[in-house]
C-alpha cells in the first residue's frame, strides 16, 4: 500500500468524475416524483420523463464521441479540467431551468461534459496504475459513481420536504460544488506517463512514474524498467499508428474494439439505470405508498450500491474479470427472474386519478419483488459496474488508447440513452415483461463472457499484444497464455497492491 499511496490519491482524485455523473444519475430520479418539479414542468408524460431523462445519456454520447481527439491533443488531466467546466455550466442551466425546453439542454449540456470525463477518467487512471492495483483503481470511479447517487438520494430526500421550486433547484444547483473541486484539484495531478513519452516529454515521465513509484526517486531500477517499457510499447505503436476511427476496425485491434463495445452494451443492458432512473416509480408500482416510503427504498438502494461496490475495489485484481463479470450476469438474471415471475403470477393493474399504475400486489409478493431488487443492484456493483469501466481502459495500446475508448464509451452512452428513453414507457406498458427481457440478457451474457473474453487481470498494458493476439475463442486460448506464462515466469506480487 505505501509503494503506491501516491498512486492511489491520485486515482482518488480523478474519480470525483464518475461521482459527478453518479450525483446527477441519483439526483434526477427522485426529482422525478416531487410534486413542485411535476407541478412547474406541467407533469410530463412517460415520454416526456423519457426525453428529459435521456437527454443527459445523448449530451454523454456527444461528448464521448470528442473525447478521444482531446484526450490525446490536450492530455488526459486537461481533458478532465474542460469537462468539468462544461459540466457546471450544464448543472447552472438546469438549475435555472425556467421551462422544459432549458432543462433539456441543461442536462444535454451537463452530459457532454460527463460524457468526456466517463472517457478520460477510466484512461487517466489505467495509465498511472501498475497492473497488481490497475483494476481497483478504476474500480474508485465506478465506487465514485455510487456515492454521487447515494449523496444525491439523501440531498433530495432532505430538501422534497421544502415546500416551493427550491425542493429541486437546490439539488440541481449543488452538483457544481464536486465538479469545482475536481477542476481546482487535477492542477496539482500529473500528466500520465504514456501519455508524456507519447509527446516527446520522457523526462517528465520518468519524473511523474518516480512519483507514483518510489516517492520521488529517479534511480529506482523499479521505474526506469517501467519507463524503458512504455518507451518500448510507444515506439511499437507508432509504427502502426491509427491515424483514423476507420482504422479501428480493422485487423489486429478489430477484436478488441468489439469486446470493449460489447462489455460497455451489456453493461447498460443489465438494466441498472432503469432501477436506478426510475426506482422510486417501481417501488411505488410494487406496493410502498407515499413519497417518503419511495424516497427512503431508493436511499436504501443508495446505500447498498455503494457498499456492495467495496468488495470489488479490494479483491478485483484477485477474483479477475471473467469470473467476476459471470457471478454477476448470473446473479442478475436470478433475481430478474424471480422479479419478472412473481410480479406476472400476482399483479392486479390499476390506475390512479393521476394516470399512475399500481400493480396491487399480495404484501408478502411486494417485499419479495423489492428485496430481488436490491439483491440486483448488490450484484451488478460487484461486478458489471466496475468492470465495464475497467476492461476497455485496459486493454488497447498507448497510441489509439484514447480513440477506442472514445468509441466504446460512445457505444455506452447510445444504450444508455435509448433505455432511459424506453423505460418509463415500458415499465408503465409490460411491467414484469422488462424484468424478464433483462433477465434473458443476462443469461446470454454469461456465454458471451466465457466463450470471448480473455482474462487481464495483472497484465501490465505492454503485454495485452500477446494476451489478444491468439484465437477470438477466449476459452480455448488458456492453454497458449499458461506456457507464455512458464516460460516468462509472469508473476504479480500481491503484496505490491
Amino acid at each position: 500500500m505505501s509503494r503506491n499511496r501516491q498512486t492511489y490519491m491520485v486515482g482518488s482524485v480523478s474519480a470525483l468524475g464518475g461521482f459527478l455523473f453518479g450525483y446527477d444519475t441519483g439526483v434526477m430520479s427522485s426529482i422525478l416524483e416531487m410534486d413542485y418539479w411535476k407541478d412547474y414542468f406541467h407533469k410530463p408524460s412517460s415520454t416526456g420523463v423519457g426525453v428529459i431523462v435521456a437527454m443527459l445519456t445523448a449530451g454523454c454520447f456527444v461528448g464521448s464521441l470528442f473525447a478521444g481527439w482531446l484526450a490525446d491533443r490536450l492530455s488526459r488531466k486537461r481533458t478532465i479540467m474542460l469537462a468539468c467546466v462544461v459540466f457546471s455550466l450544464g448543472a447552472a442551466i438546469q438549475c435555472g431551468s425556467r421551462n422544459r425546453a432549458m432543462l433539456i439542454a441543461g442536462r444535454f449540456v451537463a452530459g457532454l461534459g460527463v460524457g468526456v470525463l466517463s472517457m478520460a477518467v477510466p484512461v487517466f487512471m489505467s495509465e498511472i496504475a501498475p497492473p497488481s492495483i490497475r483494476g481497483r483503481l478504476v474500480s474508485l470511479q465506478q465506487w465514485a459513481i455510487t456515492w454521487g447517487l447515494l449523496v444525491a438520494f439523501w440531498i433530495d430526500y432532505g430538501t422534497h420536504f421544502i415546500k416551493s421550486d427550491a425542493s429541486w433547484r437546490i439539488p440541481m444547483g449543488i452538483q457544481i460544488v464536486p465538479a469545482l473541486i475536481l477542476f481546482v484539484s487535477m492542477f496539482f495531478m500529473p500528466y500520465t506517463p504514456r501519455w508524456l513519452v507519447d509527446n516527446g516529454r520522457e523526462d517528465e515521465a520518468l519524473k511523474v512514474l518516480a512519483r507514483l513509484r518510489s516517492n520521488g526517486d529517479i534511480t529506482d531500477t523499479g521505474v526506469v524498467a517501467e519507463l524503458e517499457d512504455i518507451k518500448h510499447a510507444v515506439q511499437v505503436d507508432r509504427e502502426t499508428a491509427v491515424r483514423s476511427y476507420t482504422e479501428l476496425i480493422k485487423f489486429p485491434i478489430r477484436r478488441r474494439v468489439v469486446l470493449g463495445v460489447l462489455i460497455q452494451i451489456l453493461q447498460q443492458l443489465t438494466g441498472i439505470n432503469t432501477t436506478l432512473y426510475f426506482a422510486p416509480t417501481i417501488f411505488k408500482q410494487s406496493g410502498l405508498t407515499g413519497d417518503n416510503a419511495s424516497l427512503l427504498a431508493q436511499g436504501l438502494n443508495g446505500v447498498i450500491n455503494c457498499l456492495a461496490t467495496v468488495p470489488a475495489i479490494l479483491w478485483i485484481d484477485k477474483w479477475g474479470r471473467r469470473k467476476t463479470l459471470m457471478f454477476g450476469s448470473l446473479a442478475c438474471g436470478i433475481s430478474y427472474f424471480i422479479q419478472a415471475v412473481a410480479t406476472g403470477a400476482t399483479q392486479n393493474k390499476t390506475y390512479d386519478d393521476n394516470g399512475d399504475l399500481n400493480l396491487n400486489m399480495p404484501t408478502g409478493v411486494s417485499y419479495l419483488v423489492i428485496v430481488f431488487i436490491y439483491i440486483f443492484v448488490a450484484s451488478f456493483a460487484m461486478s458489471w459496474g466496475p468492470i465495464g469501466w475497467i476492461y476497455p481502459s485496459e486493454i488497447f495500446p498507448t497510441r489509439i488508447r484514447s480513440k477506442a475508448n472514445s468509441v466504446t464509451t460512445a457505444s455506452n452512452w447510445l444504450f444508455n440513452f435509448v433505455i432511459g428513453l424506453v423505460s418509463p414507457i415500458l415499465i408503465k406498458r409490460i411491467t414484469w415483461g422488462l424484468d424478464l427481457i433483462f433477465a434473458l440478457i443476462m443469461f446470454a451474457s454469461v456465454a458471451i463472457v466465457f466463450l470471448f473474453f480473455p482474462e487481464t487481470k495483472n497484465r501490465t498494458l505492454e503485454e495485452m499484444e500477446f494476451i489478444f493476439g491468439g484465437s477470438p475463442w477466449a476459452h480455448k486460448d488458456k492453454k497458449r497464455i499458461a506456457e507464455h506464462d512458464a516460460t516468462t515466469n509472469h508473476y504479480v506480487d500481491d503484496k505490491d497492491a
